[in-house]
């Protein structure tokens, strides 16, 4: 996996996103399937990479969903647009053996340390920090600036990543702008 560049897609692309997000409420049942792998499939990733997940006063960013070196991507940033973390969902798994060797972001010549938080693992390198949550044979990284997103709320992140219901799942999609007629 190219775990180095996948810090940069929320760290560098978020400048240019902020232009506007939509958010959905989140539902109780999971998105309809096909709903599911249509998305999915319009995205480039498997059906059970998708993930979301919910902290108050963040919103994704749909220009951001998609697929970013094989694992399933989304950006999430403060209403206020000040501060913003990445969600990237990829197969895998992290144990005490494998976490401090995997690296974190693009600082991949840093040493990674590495705590067991819960089912998680809170990860920092260098500037980079990040809660890693084991989930059936996937991998969620929940990925921010150490300096702008305080390690609360990455956890918040990870303690709430789920699979979509069909309100997470249409907030995800591009907006329609009325185009239906």
């Amino acid at each position: 996996m190219m775990r180095p560049a996948r810090a940069l897609l929320p760290l560098l692309l978020l400048p240019v996103l902020v232009t506007g997000c939509n958010a959905g409420k989140s539902g109780s049942t999971a998105a309809d399937s096909a709903d599911l792998d249509a998305a999915a499939g319009d995205w480039g990733v498997a059906p059970e990479l998708v993930y979301v997940t919910e902290v108050s006063g963040y919103t994704v960013f749909q220009e951001s969903v998609g697929e970013y070196n094989g694992e399933f991507a989304a950006a999430y940033r403060s209403e206020k647009g000040a501060t913003k973390f990445g969600l990237f969902v990829g197969r895998g798994t992290m144990t005490a053996e494998s976490c401090p060797e995997q690296p974190l972001g693009e600082v991949a010549e840093k040493q990674v340390t590495c705590e067991q938080d819960g089912d998680a693992w809170y990860r920092k390198a260098g500037g980079i920090h990040e809660y890693a949550v084991p989930d059936d044979g996937v991998l969620i990284h929940l990925i921010a600036d150490v300096d702008k997103v305080d390690r609360a709320v990455l956890r918040q992140a990870a303690e709430a990543a789920h699979r979509p219901d069909d309100a997470e799942l249409a907030a995800l999609l591009p907006a329609t702008d009325g185009a239906d007629t």
